[in-house]
């Protein structure tokens, strides 16, 4: 399976993005997909993940309330949107995948990953 993110950019507090995970290879329809990130000096971190058909889903502290993960399996992708950023949410943001029924929220669970999209946020 590869991961392509994509929707990344610069955008100004308060600002709202919408990140994009394609998938080519194999179909994702039954496989949880998770969005990480990774600020510079910092360790990885979870942000959101969705099971295989999209009923359950969990969303890190830090972007609770701001943010939502999504999918669409018939176009094989993942999305995650994002509003009320602030400069703390500047990150290069990961999309993984992985074969199962949670939402894992470590990055060792996780088989498969994409490239990475920088998010900035402007103060």
């Amino acid at each position: 399976v590869q991961l392509q993110a994509s929707g990344g950019g610069l955008v100004q507090a308060g600002g709202s993005l919408r990140l994009s995970c394609a998938a080519s290879g194999r179909a994702i329809g039954v496989w949880t997909m998770a969005w990480f990130r990774q600020a510079p000096g910092k360790e990885r971190e979870f942000v959101a993940a969705i099971n295989w058909n999209g009923d359950s889903t969990y969303t890190a502290d830090s972007v609770q309330g701001r943010s939502t993960i999504s999918r669409d399996n018939a176009k094989n992708s993942a999305y995650l949107q994002m509003s009320s950023l602030t400069p703390e949410d500047t990150a290069v943001y990961y999309c993984a995948a992985r074969r199962g029924s949670y939402t894992y929220t470590r990055d060792d669970d996780y088989e498969y990953w994409g490239q990475g999209t920088q998010v900035t946020v402007s103060s």
